[in-house]
């Protein structure tokens, strides 16, 4: 079958799904896509220029789009000749942290909302997120002041599901001498935003340091090109410890860093999924990530006693026994990789190409 695929935040984790799903989907899908930046114009905009520049959609058995996207502005434009469409949340406006001084970043939740209901099919990264998504809808709804819209989260449930985005990692090759273990290479390989907590991160190792305990640092995550206060400070605090501060775009290279690496650190407020926590625990690290989010979820249960935590005294102490005990640590990375093959696109891509199936047969919605 052949669908449409209309990425309006191509960067990311939006690019490597939409990436991995085309490359390892049997069906034949187009992508068109806009830079992964002005993330707020993109929501408010984006469907009104798709509609205007997409080819003609009696080509296509279906439409994907994303959660950064308003569906019902692009199907009251395109008309009664749009295919079925699918939308696949990664994240949504109305349960994500708003950023600091920022008031008006709630208002524009109700096009999450509005994108779902307007949707033939909809899928949540994570169930975590598909639970916290519609049981926040009614609450979010209760804040109008009348006429609302009632069984919202009952009608969106019902055409929802829950399916894992797919990983790629190249393969690297990485000798037991280039892994660092003593003292072990921590990575940070998440965004340079707010909802990462990096402020928490950063604070963590300057307790490790105060106790004596020796590390290594490599923070690879991605930023939007500013310069953040707590990033230049601990480049500072921390410069013989880092040996590598920033962005790595090459794949190879990125994985070859999380091969080295021996623990993988997260102190979201905000995750809906985990990627870049799975692919480091693919590469063989291991993880120490806050019990709540999606991490319970992802994290297989025997493993939660010895990595989860659940407050920051928790962290300090649990990061502290995995440098100064590292080798009773040892048999848990190979195994915890293997877990998290699960989530590899070989594994993950025919059940997505069955939902795209079943998506092609579903009853259009006006």
């Amino acid at each position: 079958m052949k669908y449409l695929f209309l990425e309006s935040f191509y960067q990311g984790s939006h690019a490597l799904f939409a990436d991995g799903l085309i490359n390892h989907s049997a069906h034949d899908i187009d992508l068109m896509t806009m830079p992964g930046e002005n993330w707020k114009w993109r929501m408010l905009g984006s469907a009104l220029y798709f509609a205007d520049n997409i080819p003609p959609l009696d080509n296509y058995d279906g439409i994907i789009v994303t959660d950064l996207f308003n569906l019902a502005d692009f199907k009251a434009a395109v008309g009664p000749k749009c295919p079925p469409v699918l939308v696949y949340f990664h994240e949504n406006q109305i349960t994500y942290p708003p950023p600091p001084g920022d008031k008006g970043a709630f208002q524009i939740g109700i096009i999450n909302i509005s994108t779902a209901l307007f949707a033939d099919m909809v899928v949540f990264n994570s169930n975590t997120h598909r639970e916290t998504f519609l049981n926040t809808v009614p609450e979010y709804l209760e804040k109008g002041r009348d006429f609302r819209p009632l069984n919202v989260s009952e009608r969106i449930r019902e055409k929802s599901c829950v399916c894992y985005p797919g990983i790629t990692l190249p393969a690297v090759s990485i000798t037991e001498a280039e892994k660092l273990k003593t003292p072990p290479l921590i990575i940070w390989n998440h965004r340079w935003s707010y909802d990462k907590n990096y402020k928490l991160f950063f604070n963590v190792l300057k307790e490790i340091e105060e106790m004596g305990l020796d590390f290594k640092l490599a923070v690879l995550g991605e930023s939007d090109g500013r310069r953040l206060d707590q990033f230049e400070e601990a480049e500072k605090q921390f410069k013989n410890r880092i040996l590598q501060f920033g962005f790595v775009p090459s794949r190879k290279e990125y994985a070859a860093w999380l091969s080295r690496g021996a623990i993988v650190i997260s102190t979201a407020k905000q995750e809906n999924f985990g990627f870049s926590v799975i692919e480091a625990m693919t590469m063989g690290c291991l993880p120490l990530l806050p019990n709540r989010l999606s991490y319970p979820e992802i994290l297989p249960d025997r493993f939660h006693k010895h990595f989860l935590y659940h407050n920051n005294k928790e962290l300090v102490e649990k990061l502290a026994a995995m440098i100064s005990e590292h080798k009773k640590y040892d048999d848990f990375s190979e195994s915890l990789s293997k877990e998290m093959s699960v989530f590899l696109w070989e594994h993950t891509a025919a059940k997505y190409d069955e939902i795209l199936r079943q998506l092609a047969n579903t009853k259009r919605l006006p």
